[in-house]
């Protein structure tokens, strides 16, 4: 019989870190599709859908927070699920990209991960994948199909806009591979002037920094130190020492993803720094927030983006035609 077939958005959410799902799923106006998920005793993962997904449109979210493995792993057997139950079209949302600074070969003998990854998610039936702030924008190239690269710099920048209006602001990239993006953030920020820090090293020592030097006008100006992600946060937080050293008023630190493992927090906390502003791609539970921390949501960016891929419009136009 004839019929005209139907667009269904459908949102799946793996068990790493259901509010974010949940909050998408408010914006969006739809439920987040009821499931069986848990762990064999082995530790191997079993997912089951308790609705129908043949021929819908599936987003599939996850945040790949520890145990980074596990998440992968079960996000990979939800898309599985998804492929061999006839969903039409299935969309990978991973606001942090597990293994993202493994994309290259330092040395020989090595991995490259990041590639490896979106090996994983096309052999089991991802047709797109959507991240925030990859670690290097060559990972959109290891997908073989349509990336989706989101920034989180205008809802950072938006926050740093409207709280230090009248600062005289300078943006500081805590290493010489940032300024590009720092350079972005500058003219978000209005042409605000840039630095970076000048990492200098022995080479009789290896991995370790035998002394920093600031390049650019930081004295007596609120520095504001951008970067992707901040893991156990050694490097950011003596960039804002440094900085203070220099002579700076103040220093604010921005990054999208807040992995924070280890002494991070203690770090942070302890490093001067005015305000600490993450967005919420990963979850940071109570214990490890402070006061002078700020969470922002990431979860309407990324519920405008489904809104845009579903309905087959412009996932650039969100970013003015710059993502």
């Amino acid at each position: 019989m004839p019929g005209t077939p139907k667009k269904n958005l459908m949102l799946f959410g793996g068990r790493a870190y259901p509010e974010l799902t949940e909050e998408i799923a408010k914006h969006l106006n739809v439920t987040v599709t009821p499931q069986q998920a848990y762990d064999f005793a082995n530790g191997e993962i079993f997912v089951r859908f308790e609705e129908s997904v043949r021929g819908c449109d599936a987003f599939v979210i996850q945040s790949h927070t520890a145990p980074i493995n596990q998440w992968l792993m079960e996000q990979l057997i939800m898309v599985d699920a998804l492929k061999r139950a006839s969903a039409k079209r299935i969309t990978v949302i991973m606001p942090f990209y597990p293994y993202s600074r493994q994309d290259k070969k330092h040395r020989g003998r090595e991995p490259i991960s990041a590639r490896l990854v979106a090996d994983l998610f096309k052999t089991a039936g991802a047709d797109r994948l959507v991240s925030v702030d990859l670690h290097t924008a060559q990972i959109q190239g290891f997908f073989d199909g349509p990336v989706d690269h989101l920034w989180a710099m205008p809802l950072l920048a938006d926050h740093i806009r409207s709280k230090y209006a009248g600062h005289e602001i300078t943006v500081v990239s805590p290493d010489s591979g940032r300024t590009k993006l720092a350079e972005k953030w500058a003219d978000t920020l209005g042409g605000t002037p840039i630095a970076f820090i000048h990492k200098t090293r022995d080479p009789l020592r290896p991995n370790e920094v035998v002394s920093n030097r600031v390049v650019g006008k930081v004295q007596g100006r609120l520095c504001i130190v951008i970067d992707d992600m901040v893991d156990t946060g050694g490097t950011i937080a003596g960039a804002v020492k440094q900085l203070l050293n220099e002579g700076a008023a103040d220093v604010v630190i921005a990054a999208t993803h807040g992995i924070l493992s280890g002494p991070a927090t203690q770090r942070l906390q302890d490093s001067g720094a005015r305000e600490v502003v993450f967005t919420d791609t990963l979850p940071i539970p109570a214990e490890k927030r402070f006061p002078n921390m700020t969470v922002l949501s990431i979860a309407p960016l990324l519920a405008r983006v489904i809104q845009e891929v579903f309905e087959d419009g412009s996932v650039t136009s969100l970013f003015d035609g710059n993502a």
